[in-house]
């Protein structure tokens, strides 16, 4: 049976899943700590679960990993003969890249010129490919770029009001992330829908946040910017701020722009504010007034967004919350929608607290419908690899998910 492995590669981890053509997911795993040393692997197959240590001091020793891993007849037995194509996630494809692609030595070239605009994700990224290029060596590879969904945004919501040359020498304008994601909540949610066109905003919140306004299908606005750092109250990223405080404080403290980097970056967001949590649990499990705070910060950030967003749309006829926080925390989903009756949103307090899974959680009748729509990345991954490899994909080409 032909199989898609589909390979995430961070800057210490490997996370991994096969899948076949019919997108039945036949195991996954991760490689944890490489080339930090203490590396193992944990992979999930059937109803099982296995970890094995074993050093990994580069993204090649954990790519051979898992393939000695996925051939173990203990754990599954996969042949490398029914591995069809591997899919790769990359963050970053610039405005080269508007949709997925087979890789080849020149697109391997324009990905590592693309390392400047994502140091900390094309780096790794690229590690994996090279690496699975060389373990899997008659195997096609295929790039999935986190950017390429946004590319049909407008230039006046991609150009910053910065000097233009910037945008025409350094690429400095808004590019987005979490794209795959939100490709695959806004799909579901016009099936959802029963109809291929309308106006949607996917918001996909967990420890890094982004929102986008989907029109007939396409991105036209994404709050992730040049970088990650743009948008929400994240985790541990501040989002949106005035751009004159970094300088401001930089003076004030002495620090230098990689100080500062790190304090954006790694120290902000909810971790700022509360001066002690990441984890929204955490946050809306206490009772300190700050933590109170930074979620009246987070969820009034978002409502702000989607009243932006259903302006920037021209109407809107559905809301969708995905990833770890916008699937998991009703508390975050009803605070984020309180006050927005007057644009259609009717929350449904029973449905938006109980049920699970896929799922409407507005009123019957509500004008705008809201949904929580887990999102599956990674089937995406899949899908747009396979056609690929196929000869399938292009503009006519339909997800098996979709209307």
């Amino acid at each position: 049976m032909v199989k898609i492995l589909t390979i995430n590669s961070g800057s210490s981890s490997v996370k991994y899943s096969v899948a076949t053509e019919k997108m039945e997911t036949v195991c996954k795993g991760i490689v944890e700590r490489v080339s930090q040393g203490g590396s193992y692997i944990r992979h999930k197959y059937a109803d099982s679960e296995v970890r094995i240590d074993k050093d990994c001091p580069t993204h090649i020793d954990a790519v051979k990993l898992i393939i000695e891993v996925l051939q173990n007849k203990e754990y599954g037995g996969i042949s490398l003969d029914e591995i069809k194509a591997v899919g790769h996630r990359v963050v970053h494809g610039g405005e080269k890249f508007t949709c997925s692609a087979l890789i080849t030595e020149e697109m391997l070239k324009v990905i590592k010129e693309m390392s400047t605009l994502a140091p900390l994700h094309n780096p790794p990224n690229i590690a994996g490919i090279e690496a699975a290029m060389k373990v899997l060596q008659k195997v096609p590879q295929v790039a999935v770029f986190d950017t390429a969904f946004h590319q049909t945004m407008p230039p006046h919501a991609y150009i910053y009001a910065l000097p233009y040359e910037w945008y025409e020498k350094y690429g400095v304008r808004r590019y987005g992330f979490h794209g795959t994601s939100h490709l695959y909540v806004s799909k579901r949610a016009y099936s959802l829908l029963g109809r291929k066109n309308g106006n949607v905003i996917t918001l996909h919140i967990g420890n890094g946040s982004s929102f986008c306004a989907v029109k007939d299908g396409k991105s036209i606005d994404t709050s992730m910017g040049f970088t990650p750092l743009e948008g929400a109250v994240m985790g541990t990223r501040c989002g949106d701020i005035d751009a004159a405080i970094p300088l401001y404080m930089m003076k004030k403290l002495s620090i230098s722009v990689s100080d500062m980097d790190s304090i954006l970056n790694k120290k902000s967001g909810l971790l700022g504010i509360t001066g002690k949590y990441i984890d929204r649990r955490d946050v809306l499990a206490s009772n300190e007034e700050r933590c109170k705070l930074a979620v009246e910060i987070e969820c009034y950030r978002i409502k702000k967004y989607i009243g932006a967003y259903a302006c920037a749309l021209g109407g809107l006829d559905a809301i969708v919350f995905t990833a770890g926080v916008g699937e998991n925390s009703p508390e975050i989903r009803a605070k984020s929608l309180e006050g927005l009756s007057f644009l259609g949103i009717e929350l449904d307090e029973e449905r938006n607290r109980l049920e699970k899974g896929e799922r409407e959680i507005s009123k019957e009748g509500s004008k705008v419908k809201v949904y929580v729509i887990p999102t599956d990345e990674e089937r995406v991954i899949v899908e747009d690899t396979l056609a690929i490899v196929e000869g399938r994909f292009g503009k006519d080409f339909k997800y098996s998910f979709e209307v």
